[in-house]
């Protein structure tokens, strides 16, 4: 038994139809270089008449390829995969993959069980990349990925120490941002809702809203600050906490779109104006920020374009592993709408 369909074309019939050899035919499959772009369309012109359809198991088998690729998500906390990042960013990565004939799979690893399975999951070749997303500061897979030489990207980093590749915004520069366009208004009484602070991502961001007070001769005090983890949920109490221990406040940054939108929610409980009263500033961009009352000043980060850069880095590190790790921070744009 061939395994093959009655009547599916074989590739010697492809070459015959294309008037080439069946070597040649396989170059265009697998898109080789030292092809002639006329040979080249003959061939891929014979494809589509024939009605031709690769053997890809085969392809891949041969390649010692899976012409897959592993996103994993490692965040413990199911609530997180509802937020808007989630999506955004697993279609900025689809769209990447687009046009590589490449799976996006998605993975849950939630515990050391699922880690240790993962691992051996990848190692074994069923995977050709990982990416990686909402990694906290102590997790060991990027390093247990690293070690087995399996290529890997973050999105975002557990540290500024990272070595493993990755791929980043500018957190630090866009939340100083926000803040010194809060300074630059006249508002003097400013707070901050951050994300969960074992995420480096959610310590630039407070470092950044510290830096712009401290340059500004503003309060930095702990009290201003409240802990998140970007959910909207979290957002609604934690700005209720900073309202009861500073009522004056007259502005926020939250640390996400989501958040600010759960900061709206309490600040119109409380009877407070937006922005006559209190200046709301999100930080991400997503299509909520435009949907809010008020539409949300957020700082935005490039989705699409860190979902591209990944995709690039991964299919670099696929074909020719480096001696050195690749690291990509790209920049964040204030975008001012009503809330400020």
């Amino acid at each position: 038994m061939t395994g093959r369909r009655p009547g599916a074309p074989t590739l010697e019939e492809v070459a015959a139809h294309a008037g080439v050899g069946r070597g040649t035919v396989s170059r265009v499959i697998n898109n080789a270089a030292g092809v002639k772009e006329s040979t080249r369309r003959a061939v891929q012109r014979a494809i589509e008449e024939l009605g031709y359809v690769p053997n890809l198991a085969a392809r891949s088998l041969a390649a010692r390829r899976a012409d897959a690729v592993a996103l994993v998500l490692t965040e413990p906390d199911w609530r997180q995969f509802a937020e808007p990042f989630f999506s955004e960013i697993v279609r900025s990565l689809g769209d990447a993959l687009a046009d590589t004939g490449m799976q996006l799979m998605l993975t849950l690893v939630r515990s050391k069980t699922e880690r240790q399975r993962f691992l051996e999951y990848a190692r074994g070749g069923r995977v050709d990349g990982v990416l990686l997303m909402s990694v906290h500061a102590d997790d060991r897979l990027p390093d247990m990925l690293a070690e087995a030489r399996v290529p890997t990207v973050l999105m975002g980093r557990r540290s500024g120490d990272e070595y493993v590749s990755y791929v980043d915004a500018d957190n630090v520069g866009g939340a100083r941002n926000a803040v010194s366009h809060l300074v630059k208004q006249g508002r003097r009484a400013i707070a901050t809702i951050t994300g969960p602070l074992d995420m480096y991502a959610a310590q630039c961001r407070l470092r950044g809203y510290q830096d712009a007070l401290a340059l500004a001769g503003q309060n930095t005090s702990r009290s201003w600050v409240a802990e998140g983890d970007f959910s909207e949920e979290s957002g609604r109490l934690a700005m209720t906490q900073l309202l009861e221990r500073h009522p004056e406040i007259d502005a926020v940054l939250a640390a996400s779109d989501t958040t600010a939108a759960g900061a709206l929610h309490a600040l119109r409980a409380a009877g407070r104006r937006i922005p006559e009263d209190v200046a709301v500033i999100g930080f991400d961009d997503f299509p909520l920020a435009q949907r809010t009352e008020p539409p949300l000043t957020t700082v935005r980060q490039p989705l699409e374009q860190m979902g591209r850069a990944m995709i690039k880095l991964l299919l670099e590190e696929m074909e020719e592993q480096s001696v050195a790790w690749r690291h990509v921070i790209l920049r964040t744009e204030l975008v001012v709408r009503e809330s400020s």
